[in-house]
């Protein structure tokens, strides 16, 4: 297992973080009080959120700039252990939330679209962070010598994923224009793309970090292929062992639906774990277990695919807030403002350009109309991948051949800062302005008059897995 796909595809090693201790010792006490008001007001600010028209997460990420201590209280290894886990987390609960039966007639064009769209988006946004960068990432300079291109594709790679359960949240005041099949190809797509990210980040990774000889280069560069391949081919079908396995447990160790959740994360932590040290992606892998486990049926009377989801959602909204809150109590409120001219335009383009031409660029293979694939191409709100995969970024981006060494520090600062601006500025214009758009092109609800169900935000709006 080559190092560089260490963080993402294989092994992660066990960093303890490091607690700084305060001049003056905080009590147990003070410190679950602290907690319980962070998390109440993660509710509050979720509920005000959406009453004015932005997403749930957009608040809980403004919350935890706005309390941001000012000092290091985690060190970024340990928040990095943190979105590790929640991403593992996640990716089980949109799994299970996919359900394949919903997206009958079009599947191969929302495999298209999550996969295709990941890539093409991606590519697009890199070569034009490479043609805007200054050579410390803290400006707008204009072209093509400034930053090496592998470092705006490393950056692009971050922001591959998109997020529906942001989606979904705003549009619960305009859910009946959104007809069901349109809003299961939403959740279809967001549930595959995030793996599709996580996957193309390492592939990026690994060609960009490469070292020695153009004969060497070469070498590395199949390898890093290779090892890629492998890794999605041993994540499947490690997944697909251990969903047979999850089943077997469901069936014979469950006795009432309240130990559903521990099995539940149990069985995702397992699967996360079991593929890592086998070599293969873990990300991949307990994203089919959730798969398989979502689309199969029980012969327990105790267990159906809804009551798993039931019993995983409260858990998979927790794991959400906590991405967000950390990010934000982590993210300098300096560092951001410093960083708002090139984040500005880096969400402008992928808004306006990458992200429509991803989803044009299949419309050929799509069943659905022209407005249709306009307000999908209006759906890529960015959420909780980019933001957990951050730290992947910042951490290789001083193995990347061609940039100063004197401009490291300030690259890592400034590449924090972007992809935190576009986040949430995607969030946020495209959040407060999709209800508008949505009656604008009035998109035809189904033949109930009622789109999907589950268009409903979750809890308070908080989103669900798939971010």
């Amino acid at each position: 297992m080559p190092p560089c796909l260490v963080p993402l595809l294989a092994e992660t090693p066990v960093v303890a973080p490091k607690i700084i201790s305060p001049a003056h010792p905080v009590s147990l006490p003070v410190v679950m009080l602290v907690l319980g008001v962070i998390f109440i007001g993660t509710l509050a600010i979720s509920k005000f959120s959406l009453k004015i028209g932005i997403p749930a997460i957009l608040g809980v990420l403004l919350l935890g700039l706005a309390i941001n201590p000012g000092t290091t209280v985690i060190t970024n290894a340990g928040i990095e252990q943190i979105h590790i886990i929640s991403l593992s987390l996640l990716l089980f609960y949109a799994g299970l939330q996919t359900d394949l039966k919903s997206i009958r007639g079009f599947l191969e064009y929302g495999l298209l679209l999550a996969l295709g769209g990941v890539i093409v988006s991606s590519l697009l946004l890199g070569f034009f962070i490479w043609f805007v960068a200054s050579p410390t990432g803290s400006g707008i300079e204009f072209g093509f010598t400034q930053i090496p291109l592998a470092l705006g594709m490393l950056i692009a790679a971050c922001l591959g994923s998109t997020d529906a359960g942001a989606t979904l949240s705003v549009l619960r005041d305009v859910k009946h224009l959104v007809p069901a099949r349109l809003s299961a190809l939403l959740e279809f797509e967001s549930s595959v793309n995030d793996p599709t990210a996580i996957l193309f980040l390492g592939l990026v990774v690994g060609l960009t970090t490469v070292t020695g000889s153009n004969q060497g280069v070469n070498q590395t560069v199949l390898q890093e292929l290779q090892v890629f391949v492998q890794n999605i081919g041993s994540g499947i079908m490690l997944g697909l062992v251990l969903g047979y396995l999850s089943r077997f447990c469901l069936n014979h160790l469950v006795q009432e639906k309240s130990q559903l959740l521990v099995l539940g994360l149990a069985m995702a932590m397992l699967s996360y774990g079991v593929a890592t040290q086998l070599g293969g992606s873990g990300f991949i892998s307990v994203y089919v277990t959730g798969l398989f486990l979502g689309n199969n049926a029980y012969s327990n009377e105790h267990i159906t695919v809804e009551s798993l989801q039931e019993s995983m959602l409260p858990f998979n909204t927790m794991t959400e807030i906590v991405v967000f809150l950390s990010f934000g109590l982590i993210m300098h409120p300096e560092r951001v403002v410093l960083s708002l001219d090139d984040g500005s335009i880096i969400a402008i383009f992928l808004m306006l350009v990458a992200r429509p031409i991803s989803v044009f660029l299949f419309q050929s293979f799509s069943p659905f109309r022209f407005k249709d694939s306009l307000f999908i191409s209006w759906c890529g709100l960015r959420g909780a991948v980019p933001l957990a995969l951050t730290f992947v970024v910042i951490e290789k981006i001083p193995l990347i051949q061609g940039i100063n060494p004197n401009n490291v520090p300030e690259l890592i600062d400034n590449a924090e800062g972007v992809i935190f601006c576009v986040v949430l500025l995607s969030l946020l214009i495209q959040g407060c302005s999709l209800p508008h758009i949505c009656r604008w092109l009035n998109l035809d609800s189904d033949d109930d008059g009622n789109a999907k169900g589950n268009l409903e935000p979750l809890v308070a709006g908080t989103p669900s897995a798939g971010s």
